[in-house]
């Protein structure tokens, strides 16, 4: 067992186990020993969103900032599923966050943050990145959050 496997199990986290039946989009893609993470929804193992609305209206601040979270375990998944140990991860480098954003809400960086603590629980000072948080006005199966993001290989 890994390092982040044993990070993962001390906070209590089992990542979900992904779908790998052929698709023209597919989650991670490495190139130049980078890996490009697709938008990941605060999903279940069957797809089905956990949140739903926009944050400000419909959805609560600490539910969104668990959704951004969700957008996290979902990304380690796709990604220990292509590169087979987490431990080849040496850094989080840019994490790009939208949230469905309802009204005047403008918190969106507070929301993103579910995502960048998570990173930084999970790999510590590798887990520090760059990062943009913007509102939009719809997003898929109407979640409150999506998040893609890029990680270098060792």
């Amino acid at each position: 067992m890994g390092n982040i496997e044993n990070r993962l199990k001390q906070l209590g986290i089992t990542l979900p186990e992904k779908d790998r039946r052929g698709k023209g989009v597919v989650p991670v893609k490495e190139a130049g020993g980078l890996l490009y993470v697709s938008a990941q929804l605060p999903v279940d193992e069957n797809g089905a969103p956990l949140f739903t609305g926009r944050v400000g209206t419909e959805v609560s601040m600490e539910d969104a900032y668990a959704a951004a979270r969700q957008c996290a375990v979902n990304a380690l998944a796709h990604v220990a599923d292509y590169v087979g140990d987490l431990d080849r991860i040496e850094r989080v480098v840019k994490v790009l966050g939208l949230v469905n954003s309802g009204g005047d809400f403008s918190s969106q960086p507070a929301v993103i943050n579910g995502f960048s603590d998570l990173m930084l629980e999970v790999f510590g000072e590798r887990g520090v990145h760059a990062r943009s948080a913007m509102g939009a006005y719809n997003l898929p199966q109407n979640v409150p959050v999506t998040v893609d993001c890029i990680f270098k290989l060792r």
